[in-house]
C-alpha cells in the first residue's frame, strides 16, 4: 500500500468459512479477488452467476466495484455482461451474497469450480449531486464521437 492508499475498515461475512478471505495478489494491486464458492457450469452463450462466498458492509461514501479478473476473458471464456457490477452500499443483509453474472462466449459449457479467483472487487469513492437545472450549458465540442474515431 502507497502512501495515498487510504486504508477503509470494511464489515464482511464469509458463506463458506473454509474459502479464504478475498485478497490482494500484490502490494500494488488495486483490486481484491474474489474466489468462486461453489462448482458452477455456464452453458455456451449464456448468462451465468458465480457466488462470490461474501457480503459486504459497504463502507458510507463508497461503492464497490466489480469487474473480471483480466485473465478470465481468455482462460474460461467469460465476460460481465454489463462490464461491471456495482454494488449500493445498502445491499448488505443476511442473502446479500456478491454474485458475478457472466456471460459464456465460447461454443462449449464452461465450468468454473470452487475456489477459483474469478473476478475482483475495489472500492470506489463516489459523490451525490444536487441537481440545479440550467437553460445553457455553454459551448459544446460537437456531440458523441466529435474528437474522432
Amino acid at each position: 500500500m502507497n502512501a495515498t492508499t487510504q486504508l477503509l475498515n470494511v464489515s464482511i461475512k464469509r458463506i463458506d468459512t473454509e474459502l479464504p478471505l478475498p485478497a490482494y495478489a500484490t502490494r500494488g494491486s488495486v483490486g481484491f479477488d474474489l474466489i468462486c464458492r461453489e462448482d458452477v457450469e455456464v452453458l455456451p452463450h449464456e448468462l451465468g452467476r458465480i457466488p462470490g462466498n461474501i457480503i459486504v458492509q459497504t463502507p458510507p461514501g463508497y461503492m464497490l466495484l466489480l469487474t473480471m479478473r483480466s485473465s478470465t476473458a481468455r482462460r474460461k471464456g467469460l465476460l460481465m455482461p454489463n462490464g461491471v457490477g456495482v454494488i449500493d452500499q445498502d445491499y448488505s443483509g443476511e442473502g446479500d451474497e456478491l454474485l458475478i453474472s457472466v456471460y459464456n462466449f465460447r461454443d462449449e459449457a464452461v465450468t468454473v469450480q470452487r475456489g477459483e479467483r474469478i473476478a475482483q472487487g475495489i472500492f470506489v469513492p463516489i459523490g451525490r449531486v444536487e441537481w440545479n437545472e440550467v437553460d445553457e450549458v455553454g459551448t459544446g465540442r460537437g456531440g458523441f464521437g466529435s474528437t474522432g474515431d
